[in-house]
């Protein structure tokens, strides 16, 4: 019998984190521990262990609790690969090296367990919208795993006024600022119920990375401040 499948076959690499294909994150568990989105495990093979990471403490815990950012998380160990995705989503890996990044909370597939979170405020945000806007930061040194609903786009953000959706923009680097503008003129020609009025503002130097959507990944009251430049691998 002739088949096609072996287009299929389990990627090999050395590396701990490695895309299986655009929608599917395989990831070595020998010699590591992460953290990744509770429900995101679609198969493994080995010795696995999966346990809820919690909060991190009660400051993250009050955070989650008054924000609604931040993913709820499960503890991966063992031996073998695990395989990650998200309703067939696209997958792009960030390796950061004592930096940070900020990532729109629904957009974060995994990240190595070492690496540490927190949730932050865009700046500006308060003033606009009642509660502010918030995103999650990553900090140290590993693979981050991000989601998108469809191919984004990488903005430098150093080499033109950069302006982006706020549940669009689903991850920025270290040295990038951020702010809140309002477009009245937008808002007077689309109407007082759009989102497009308000809009994030990126300054400095460093990425932003920008989903062609503002649907399936519901971000709720979420976007924050800057994160780390990283060597950004696509899907």
């Amino acid at each position: 019998m002739q088949t096609t499948l072996a287009q299929y076959n389990e990627t090999q690499s050395t590396d701990s984190f490695t895309l299986q294909n655009s929608k599917l994150l395989k990831v070595s568990l020998t010699g590591n521990t992460i953290q990744a989105k509770i429900g995101s495990m679609v198969a493994y093979q080995g010795d696995a262990s999966f346990e809820h990471a919690g909060s991190g403490g009660m400051s993250r815990m009050l955070k989650k609790a008054v924000t609604g950012e931040g993913q709820d998380l499960m503890k991966i160990s063992g031996t073998g690969e695990v395989f990650l995705a998200d309703q067939a989503q696209d997958v792009h890996l960030v390796y950061i090296e004592g930096e940070k990044i900020t990532v729109n909370g629904p957009n974060l597939l995994a990240f190595d367990a070492d690496i540490d979170w927190d949730i932050e405020r865009v700046q500006g945000a308060s003033s606009m919208m009642g509660g502010g806007l918030y995103n999650t930061s990553l900090k140290g040194t590993g693979w981050v795993a991000i989601l998108s609903d469809g191919p984004p786009v990488l903005l430098n953000v150093a080499s033109a006024a950069t302006y982006a959706d706020a549940q669009a923009a689903i991850t920025w680097s270290e040295g990038v600022t951020t702010a809140l503008r309002t477009d009245f003129k937008m808002k007077n020609l689309i109407g007082k119920s759009s989102g497009e009025s308000v809009q994030m503002a990126f300054q400095g130097t460093g990425w932003v990375l920008v989903q062609p959507s503002e649907g399936r990944v519901s971000a709720g009251p979420t976007n924050g401040s800057g994160g780390g430049l990283g060597n950004l691998l696509g899907g």
